[in-house]
């Protein structure tokens, strides 16, 4: 019996552990899901800004986008405009000297025939600056591979370069050939050999070759006077750049020019120096060149 009273007297103390364990367990789950909620809660205000900063961005940008689409839209409608003007304007000159009684039929055909030129004209100078970047093109590309190419040369020997509109390649007389001689050196054949190669590449393209001398005479037994001793020179490279490095000879003319178009004054022994040199000149073929430049056909 007593034990009994013993029991029925500690349960409210052993239930009332229980619900505060339960209670401190509940509260910190609660606490463990707030902070969770708060994080989450964080997270997603964090995004929300991101969001709306990316969405106004992305607006800025769209009505950016809509402002240039919007000008080139006008852009356009001007000069539709303007089109549409021009066109209804010629419509109405054409009209008008058909009606004017100073003016006949034929004057009239005249004039039309003169606009239709006109337009003909401004079609052909077109092309032909079409044609002329072209070129430019060519030349720029043909140095580039030349430089290339003589890069291991002294510069002092070779030059490359685009004058009068086309491509010039000077070659120094020491590197070219002895004193007096029109005999090509073996160490020249090795730039003349880089020089083949690129042409060759180049078939629509003539080359042209000179030589060139200071304008201290010369006469010996094979060799008459500089102009002589000039040609001599040219045709001795012509010969070699068809015979041992295949350039079409048909592609080829050789010209000795003398002491008469010098690069430096003859005075100085640097300047005849310069001088002595032999040029070869990558010029359009002839008859494409005047071609280009002649007037439409019929005009």
């Amino acid at each position: 019996m007593k034990k009994l009273l013993l029991v029925l007297a500690l349960m409210p103390f052993f239930f009332s552990c229980s619900s505060k364990k339960k209670m401190a367990d509940l509260q910190s789950r609660l606490t463990e899901l707030q902070t969770s909620s708060d994080q989450a809660l964080a997270k997603a205000k964090a995004n929300l800004v991101d969001c709306q900063s990316l969405t106004a961005s992305l607006q800025g940008e769209i009505k950016k986008r809509d402002l240039d689409l919007e000008a080139k839209n006008n852009q356009l409608k001007s000069v539709q405009e303007q089109l549409d003007y021009m066109k209804k304007t010629n419509t109405n000159l054409l009209d008008r000297l058909s009606d004017l009684s100073v003016i006949n039929k034929s004057g009239a055909e005249s004039i039309r025939k003169s606009l239709e030129a006109l337009n003909d004209q401004g079609k052909y100078i077109k092309d032909l600056n079409s044609s002329m970047q072209r070129k430019d093109s060519i030349n720029l590309s043909l140095v580039m591979n030349l430089k290339r190419s003589l890069a291991d040369i002294n510069d002092d020997d070779v030059t490359v370069e685009v004058k009068k509109g086309v491509v010039y390649i000077s070659i120094s007389d020491k590197l070219m050939f002895a004193s007096g001689s029109a005999i090509v050196n073996a160490k020249a054949e090795t730039v003349l050999a880089k020089v083949a190669k690129v042409v060759n590449d180049h078939k629509d393209l003539d080359i042209l070759v000179e030589g060139h001398t200071d304008a201290v005479p010369i006469s010996t037994d094979c060799i008459k006077d500089n102009w002589d001793l000039s040609a001599k020179r040219a045709t001795s490279v012509v010969r070699l750049l068809q015979t041992k490095f295949s350039v079409d000879p048909e592609r080829m003319t050789a010209g000795g020019r003398g002491e008469f178009e010098p690069q430096s004054e003859n005075k100085s022994r640097s300047g005849r120096k310069l001088n002595r040199r032999t040029e070869i000149i990558v010029t359009p073929k002839l008859d494409q060149f005047f071609n280009l430049l002649s007037a439409p056909s019929g005009k």
